[in-house]
């Protein structure tokens, strides 16, 4: 098994990876080059694994990232650990034709290679699909359920399947004279972020939420068919949009909100509803809308009333690569939380451990 490790910012490993990209049938966004760029910042590296098998491959995208917060340096050459790029449910390794024998064979030549790399620990946000993911050799920790829309359902059907206040608010927003708007450019773009930020300061959303102007102008820019924006109009104005990630078979909630001032005009219901029928009609078999915060929330429920009896389970998969090294930085962190604020406890369920945020200096 010969084990291929591309790079999205060099030009031939980007254009290899593509070809993959491109022969692949799911095709996933999150497993797009373009899209594991995005989320790398300047001292990452966008990588993918890629293997071939008798019938199928593997393709594994992450992120390689450095240890290199001044309290975990310590003499000796620099480590890395490996994640995951942001987009719940929608990571890990992907595989297509791959018997088990294989797979085992894959996670050994990439153990290989994170050895080379001196990787201490890996994060994986594993694909809500099991049928689409390789299988996982570390722990594996469920998190929270997920609802997914099922767009095969014939529309009487659907409409039927959707509890009633769903219908409810979909036939008021219509009164309302809502109409809803598809934008493939981004024309409105500036409507989306004054929505979108504005409801992600309404929720107290933390700062990983809060994406500048660019990442949305680069993320439509360089996945063109591959992230679309809906608009909720009221008078001419958007009221409701979301930022919804486009793969061959799946769709994707992304990014979104609703104005505050228009919450009874109902528009977000209508606006899902119309998302469901544009992907139905574009060939695009089921709709992810995510889950909550925090299980059985506001927002999970809110979700579950469009497809009450389609849930699936996002879990995360860990491993630690390296254990004295993983050890040795988690001491470190945990020394240096306590320098911070000797009453600072660390979460033991945060992975990994020496990544978990600390305290403020004050000293």
């Amino acid at each position: 098994m010969r084990l291929e490790i591309w790079n999205a910012r060099d030009p031939q490993d980007e254009a290899r990876w593509l070809r993959a990209y491109e022969a692949w049938a799911n095709r996933e966004v999150c497993a797009h080059p373009r899209y594991v760029r995005l989320f790398a910042d300047e001292r990452e590296e966008p990588l993918a694994a890629y293997v071939r098998t008798r019938s199928g491959f593997v393709l594994y995208p992450f992120l390689l990232r450095p240890v290199d917060a001044p309290h975990l340096q310590a003499a000796g050459p620099p480590v890395f650990d490996l994640a995951s790029p942001y987009g719940s449910s929608s990571g890990g390794a992907f595989q297509q034709g791959v018997d088990s024998v294989e797979a085992k064979e894959f996670w050994l030549a990439f153990d290989d290679f994170c050895r080379s790399r001196r990787v201490v620990s890996e994060f994986c946000r594993l694909h809500v699909f099991p049928e689409q993911r390789l299988p996982y050799p570390g722990k594996i920790q469920p998190r929270l359920v997920n609802v997914v829309r099922d767009l095969d359902t014939p529309p009487e059907q659907m409409w039927r399947e959707f509890e009633h206040k769903v219908r409810k608010n979909v036939n008021k927003a219509r009164r309302n004279g809502v109409t809803v708007e598809v934008d493939v450019t981004g024309e409105r773009l500036a409507d989306f972020l004054r929505i979108y930020h504005a409801t992600m300061q309404r929720r107290g959303a933390s700062e990983t939420y809060h994406f500048p102007p660019e990442f949305f102008q680069v993320l439509l820019r360089d996945l063109p068919g591959g992230a679309v924006l809906f608009h909720a109009l009221h008078s001419g104005r958007v009221v409701s949009t979301e930022l919804v990630l486009l793969s061959a078979q799946n769709m994707y909630s992304f990014l979104g909100g609703t104005d505050e001032e228009a919450f009874d005009l109902r528009p977000n219901d209508l606006l899902k509803y119309e998302i469901f029928q544009w992907g139905r009609q574009h060939g695009h078999q089921r709709f992810l809308l995510g889950g909550g915060y925090a299980p059985n929330d506001g927002i999970f429920r809110y979700k579950r009333a469009f497809a009450p009896h389609n849930l699936l389970t996002y879990s995360t998969g860990t491993r630690v690569l390296d254990p004295a090294r993983y050890a040795a930085l988690t001491s470190a962190h945990q020394v240096e939380g306590r320098r911070r604020d000797p009453a600072w406890r660390p979460d033991p369920a945060f992975f990994p451990e020496y990544r978990q945020p600390l305290p403020a200096n004050t000293k």
